[in-house]
């Protein structure tokens, strides 16, 4: 009678084993066995990390195998059982591998097939092709589109964390909840005792020291001996958490009536101000974005305001980036002065921050929630609704959407829900953030989403022009790394453009995400469909660097930018100024954040600039989805050139005061996972 012997991986998390009964049966091409009980006396079967083995005599031949059949049936109570893997070996000795890498939950059966990656097409088989489509019909019952807040991408239909599927929820929601998370940052920073106290304001700058940790030689440091250096202010539009908005100015804005004579003094190469345009030696940061945004009203004892600056910044004879000209809100007027270098030092210090606060508010809902979390959670779930586990652009993109969805679920469960913790410390709480990401829906376009095409489109990618502009030089390295790994994998799997055209279930995926993410909009310049496969590997390349290398440059340091209070305000506590020469060092601390915003303000980018447990970084697949040699050989050459990558990266890094680290592969999570 023929023998299979069958080998059971369990999941080495918290939770993954089971003690209930479980059953195997094997179908074939020729018949299918009977259900096998796989148990061993006197032994603990399917603990947490186990591997284990079974013998499974049949009556008959079955033929070449085609899928195993798994039943979970209670012993005492319900637990969930994460399976990672089945490998059998046949009677005549090869052996054939079924990943499966998910959770099996209650009384419940999975079915699964060999581990190679197949498209529709390549399924010629009627059992194959019905697994195929159930596994389809199965999942778009379970992840469902839900409009969260009008004008926003659509989210996954779940009110809460417990509601979503188990094979896409954290392991331990308790790991991140934000309340727990922010509350336990304070505790740790020894600022708690802060955490009640608002309306209570700081005495001056150095006490911002009382919440401040000092790491020696840290970049948190650096800012805070450094803020009020207009060096170190144009130096984050180039390398800190919001490298995205500075772009070369072409032509003086409408609305901003600077003139050569109020900024000759900044200007080095005794040219007037329309030819350092000219010769591209001008830069513009605009916020428009923020005009008209209603302001936190939640706490009625504290007025919090917002501004919506336009900042001109100059490339000087040290090619290094400094501002030159700051008005604080949109339309030109008497009540809406041009703040200088030339002015007095604390009209141009408030200037600064102003700029410095605005800038936060951008990234933390666009840059940061919206087109980093917001887009992969949209690539997420469409994936999940039309492509099979066998597809190989599931393989592919599954680990970069691990947890996606499920962080932002609980974001939108405790963060910027209304009353959520958002609320808290933000001038854009209470509804100004949602109204910031409905506007700024118009300008998530696809070829934003390009990172070289990003850059271009801004002015920013010549790079002896603009030599300090690490974001650019290490996204480039990583984008190429990311773009040369997907053209190969497409490569393997289709032989011409009329395959990837003809493939439906890419076609849906794609389509998927620019009907319900996207909203139908023309303007965003998303695909409808693909018909080539470079286009499907530039595609791959987006989804995969927004969700690892692109939301890593952008979240990972809100602790050595944001934590020194006055260099990232999270609200200010009085309107910006509209004369010059009154301001004093004791009316901008008292407009900076109190001492419970200011602490609920560090706790929270302390905790976002944390890495989870057993982060996973760019290149690294531990689940192998994929089985197949070329593909195995691909990913090996892609953590190659992701290793030479970082190499370079620290070799520049020696010595810098303010060394740029957070494109360097070694710290970029697979997924937006935090």
């Amino acid at each position: 009678m023929p023998s299979y012997t069958v080998t059971v991986a369990t999941g080495s998390q918290w939770f993954a084993g089971t003690d209930d009964y479980i059953y195997l049966s094997l179908v074939g091409s020729a018949g299918c066995s009977e259900k096998h009980l796989l148990d061993k006396p006197f032994y603990n079967d399917f603990e947490r990390g186990a591997v284990d083995s079974y013998n499974v005599i049949v009556d008959d031949e079955l033929g070449d195998i085609q899928l195993i059949r798994i039943e979970k049936r209670k012993y005492w109570f319900h637990d969930d059982w994460y399976l990672k893997y089945i490998t059998l070996k046949t009677p005549c000795g090869n052996y054939i591998e079924f990943p499966c890498y998910r959770w099996i939950s209650g009384e419940s059966e999975i079915v699964l097939r060999d581990g190679r990656a197949k498209l529709a097409c390549d399924d010629q088989i009627h059992i194959l092709k019905q697994h195929r489509r159930k596994e389809l019909e199965t999942r778009q019952k379970q992840y469902r589109w839900m409009e969260w807040t009008p004008g926003f991408p659509l989210s996954i239909d779940a009110k809460c964390h417990k509601d979503l599927p188990r094979d896409i929820q954290f392991d331990s929601e308790k790991g991140v909840d934000f309340v727990l998370n922010y509350s336990k940052a304070m505790e740790n920073l020894f600022i708690n005792r802060f955490m009640h106290m608002f309306q209570s304001s700081w005495s001056n700058f150095a006490d911002f020291e009382k919440i401040f940790v000092r790491i020696s030689n840290t970049i948190s440091e650096q800012v805070m001996n450094h803020w009020q250096e207009d060096l170190m202010f144009g130096y984050q539009f180039l390398n800190g958490c919001n490298p995205v908005l500075i772009q070369r100015c072409t032509k003086l804005p409408v609305n901003l009536p600077v003139t050569t004579e109020m900024v000759e003094c900044s200007l080095e190469r005794q040219l007037t101000l329309e030819q350092e345009v000219e010769l591209g030696n001008i830069f513009v940061v605009d916020f428009k974005l923020l005009d008209g945004i209603d302001v936190n009203k939640t706490d009625p004892c504290t007025l919090q305001f917002l501004a919506a600056p336009i900042c001109l910044l100059y490339k000087n004879l040290a090619n290094k980036i400094v501002p030159i000209a700051i008005q604080l809100n949109q339309v030109p007027g008497d009540e809406n002065p041009i703040f200088l270098p030339s002015d007095a030092k604390y009209d141009w210090l408030l200037a600064k921050i102003w700029v410095r606060s605005s800038d936060f508010h951008i990234h933390q809902t666009i840059t940061h929630l919206l087109r980093t979390h917001l887009v992969s959670e949209v690539f997420g779930i469409a994936m999940y609704r039309q492509l099979p586990a066998v597809h190989p652009i599931f393989k592919l993109l599954v680990a970069h959407v691990r947890f996606t969805i499920a962080i932002n679920t609980k974001a939108r469960e405790q963060l910027i829900c209304e009353y959520g913790l958002f609320d808290k410390a933000n001038a854009t709480g209470g509804g100004g953030h949602v109204q910031l990401v409905q506007k700024s829906m118009q300008d998530l376009t696809y070829s934003s989403l390009c990172f070289p095409e990003a850059i271009k489109a801004r002015g920013m990618d010549n790079t002896e022009d603009i030599p300090y502009y690490f974001y650019r030089d290490d996204g480039l390295l990583v984008w190429e790394a990311i773009r040369a790994f997907t053209a190969e994998v497409v490569d393997i799997y289709y032989g011409s453009d009329q395959v990837v055209e003809e493939d439906q279930e890419l076609q849906d995926f794609v389509r998927d995400v620019y009907v319900y993410g996207m909203r139908g909009k023309k303007a965003s310049g998303f695909p409808k469909s693909i018909k080539t496969k470079e286009k499907l590997s530039e595609y791959l390349t987006v989804v995969i660097f927004t969700a690892s290398a692109q939301h890593a440059a952008v979240n990972f340091g809100q602790y050595d930018w944001c934590s020194w209070i006055p260099n990232a305000p999270p609200t200010m506590r009085a309107p910006p100024p509209t004369v010059k020469g009154v301001v004093t060092i004791e009316q901008i601390v008292d407009m900076l954040p109190d001492r419970g915003r200011s602490c609920w303000h560090l706790g929270a980018v302390w905790a976002l600039s944390q890495f989870q447990d057993n982060e996973l970084f760019l290149g690294m697949y531990p689940e192998e989805h994929f089985i197949e040699t070329p593909v195995k050989e691909a990913m090996a050459l892609f953590r190659k050139n992701l290793d030479t990558i970082v190499s370079v990266i620290a070799e520049r890094n020696k010595n810098k005061k303010l060394p740029y680290y957070y494109l360097s592969p070694d710290r970029i999570p697979n997924s937006v996972a935090i």
